[in-house]
């Protein structure tokens, strides 16, 4: 039998799941669609009361919203309790429309205090009271539809669970620019190379499901090219003017807008424009400050190599893994070492202060700070998990979670303990934007042990979620949580885990070596032995729940990374020359179908360490003992 004809059944099958994916996609769509509430007429109107007293209106340009449209926004942001209203224009056309609704769940999306602020990006109606804490008062008005798509995602988060979606029928709008299309997926946080190469992907795989299997091709093909009529047809809701060109064009549609998206040059900026423009006064002054730094060298970064294991003393240790830079690809290279008699891992030699404070520039802040926030952003379910391994123990009442970077888990955490306070304590200036934002009560910012004595007996609940990994002195850390927690209270721990055979099996690619950052990954064993030693009772530990899904897929972006780096970041010791950046996106692009396997093997890997309580990753709940 010939290859062609053994691989028809498989064809066969997939197509068939094809088809069922895109008409639960279609199914999908039109149920969300029909969850978007349309703006009721308004109410008579008086004269001597403002349009909108107490609200702000943002527009893309060109967008405009009569009086009318603008006194039933306020009427119905008022009603539903909304602090941040995004008016969707009825006319949005049908690309847009369609988009909107894979990326937006509203009854899901309201709910939900981490979900990102999706939406149209026409026009936003925004509380003063919001609008003032987000520092809009001198705000420039959007100068696109990415930008006020950006303002959009930040504002949802400073209203986390009062933001809102309206269709309006009298908002006007123009019609959609493919030019920016590339634009405006970046501002809500998707890469356009990526998803265009997976729709050119998803067309092949069209013409190849048609081809092989005419039956389930012909249904597969079909789904796909009628879904923009089959989701927005008789609606009652919007309405897209371009719908029936947007239905009987979509493959080519499709196949010119991936194409176009591909070739759009990338965002201007330090890392795509090698910081070197003289229109870039602020790139400049980046790359000449990381070339004067590395003109020196990186060796003054590191201290002596210890001999002797930092967690037992002992002085029987061995190398675990040399690793380079490879999540930002800054120079130097870091070795972990093991000791033999405890199991301790940590990093030997370790950085200085001042080859942390390095390595760890434009990471969290700077020009890594939107891809932070994007990653944190989307931990719900393990936020979530952490905070209710406390339920069957306690219910916190001051809880003061120690490295909360941005505050995501305070915000998540306050679905589960809504009547909790929840304070936060970091490094870097994250910690005061979560204070704003209202995710944490008060932000403290400074190392945990300098600021323990002024915080003593303060808390009942203290929480270190993958943070101790990252310090210099992880006892000085579990001293200091002593002093702050009062008797009886609780310390939550989440820690990666040495002790996980997919480490040995990825080696330098395991993603939780993350170095240079991490500095000490301790046993469970060690951590139990810390912990008894200054009065704590270990009460739970999860391993499989605190499981992070992401070994494969980390070690495919961590392996690419090293084979491509970005010639365009300010510390790159290459010229970002059209080469090395064409050379980038191949080997990126090359790499797609192993992100696909990767993610699979993910996937599956994750269903089994939680069914096992195995994984990359442990969670300690310990409670610090009276007396």
């Amino acid at each position: 039998m010939a290859p062609a004809h053994r691989s028809g059944p498989v064809i066969r099958g997939l197509a068939a799941a094809t088809a069922v994916a895109l008409a639960a996609g279609t199914v999908r769509a039109r149920r969300r669609l029909a969850a978007l509430p349309v703006l009721a007429p308004p109410g008579p109107y008086d004269p001597a009361r403002p349009v909108a007293p107490g609200w702000h209106l943002i527009t893309a340009p060109g967008v405009t919203a009569d009086e009318a449209t603008l006194r039933a926004a306020t009427a119905h942001a008022v009603q539903e309790g909304l602090h941040v209203l995004d008016l969707i224009p009825e006319r949005l056309d049908a690309a847009g429309a369609l988009g909107l609704l894979r990326l937006l769940d509203p009854e899901a999306h309201r709910a939900d205090r981490c979900a990102p602020g999706h939406g149209a990006g026409r026009a936003l109606l925004v509380a003063d009271e919001v609008h003032r804490r987000a520092g809009l008062g001198t705000h420039t008005p959007p100068r696109s539809v990415a930008e006020l798509l950006t303002l959009l995602g930040t504002l949802k988060e400073y209203a986390p669970t009062s933001t809102g979606w309206v269709i309006a029928p009298g908002l006007t709008t123009p019609p959609a620019d493919p030019a920016r299309h590339a634009e405006e997926l970046r501002a809500r946080g998707l890469p356009p190379a990526l998803l265009s190469a997976a729709q050119l992907a998803g067309l092949l795989w069209l013409a190849k499901c048609a081809h092989t299997t005419p039956r389930w091709g012909a249904a597969v093909v079909a789904l796909y090219w009628l879904q923009p009529a089959l989701v927005l047809a008789s609606n009652g809701r919007l309405r897209p003017a371009d719908l029936p060109r947007a239905t009987a064009a979509r493959p080519l549609r499709a196949l010119t807008g991936a194409l176009h998206t591909l070739g759009a040059p990338p965002p201007p900026g330090p890392a795509t424009a090698a910081g070197t423009s003289a229109a870039d006064p602020t790139a400049t002054a980046r790359r000449a400050a990381y070339a004067a730094e590395l003109a020196a060298g990186t060796d003054r970064f590191f201290e002596p190599r210890r001999p002797d294991c930092p967690w037992c003393g002992a002085v029987d240790l061995t190398v675990r893994v040399h690793v380079p830079d490879l999540l930002q690809r800054k120079p130097g290279r870091f070795t972990l070492e093991e000791c033999r008699q405890c199991g301790h891992v940590f990093q030997n030699p370790r950085l200085t202060p001042q080859g942390l404070d390095f390595y760890y520039r434009d990471f969290y802040d700077g020009l890594g700070a939107e891809g932070a926030v994007l990653v944190l952003g989307r931990m719900n379910s393990t936020y979530r998990g952490r905070a209710e391994l406390l339920t069957p123990f306690t219910t916190p009442r001051n809880w003061l979670d120690v490295g909360t970077a941005a505050g995501h888990f305070c915000n998540a955490a306050r679905a589960v303990w809504p009547d909790t306070r929840f304070d936060g304590l970091d490094m870097g200036e994250g910690v005061h934007q979560a204070e704003r934002k209202g995710w944490i009560t008060t932000g403290y910012r400074g190392q945990f042990p300098e600021l323990a004595d002024r915080l003593a007996g303060r808390y009942d609940t203290v929480s270190m979620h993958h943070y101790l990994e990252h310090t210099r002195d992880p006892f000085a850390e579990l001293d200091a949580a002593v002093k702050v927690l009062a008797p009886g209270g609780h310390l939550l721990i989440e820690l990666p885990d040495p002790e996980a055979r997919i480490a040995r099996l990825l080696g330098p690619h395991w993603l939780p070596w993350f170095q240079p950052q991490h500095q000490h990954l301790m046993p469970l064993g060690n951590l139990e032995q810390a912990l008894a030693a200054r009065g704590f009772t270990v009460l739970a530990v999860q391993h499989g729940a605190s499981h992070q899904s992401n070994d494969f897929l980390g070690a495919v972006a961590l392996t690419a990374n090293r084979i491509a780096p970005d010639p365009g970041a300010p510390w790159a010791t290459v010229p970002a020359t059209p080469a090395r950046r064409a050379a980038r996106a191949a080997v990126h692009l090359a790499a797609m179908p192993c992100y696909a396997t990767a993610l699979a093997l993910d996937g599956v890997r994750n269903a089994l360490v939680r069914a096992t309580d195995g994984g990359n990753a442990y969670r300690l709940l310990a409670r610090k003992e009276l007396g």
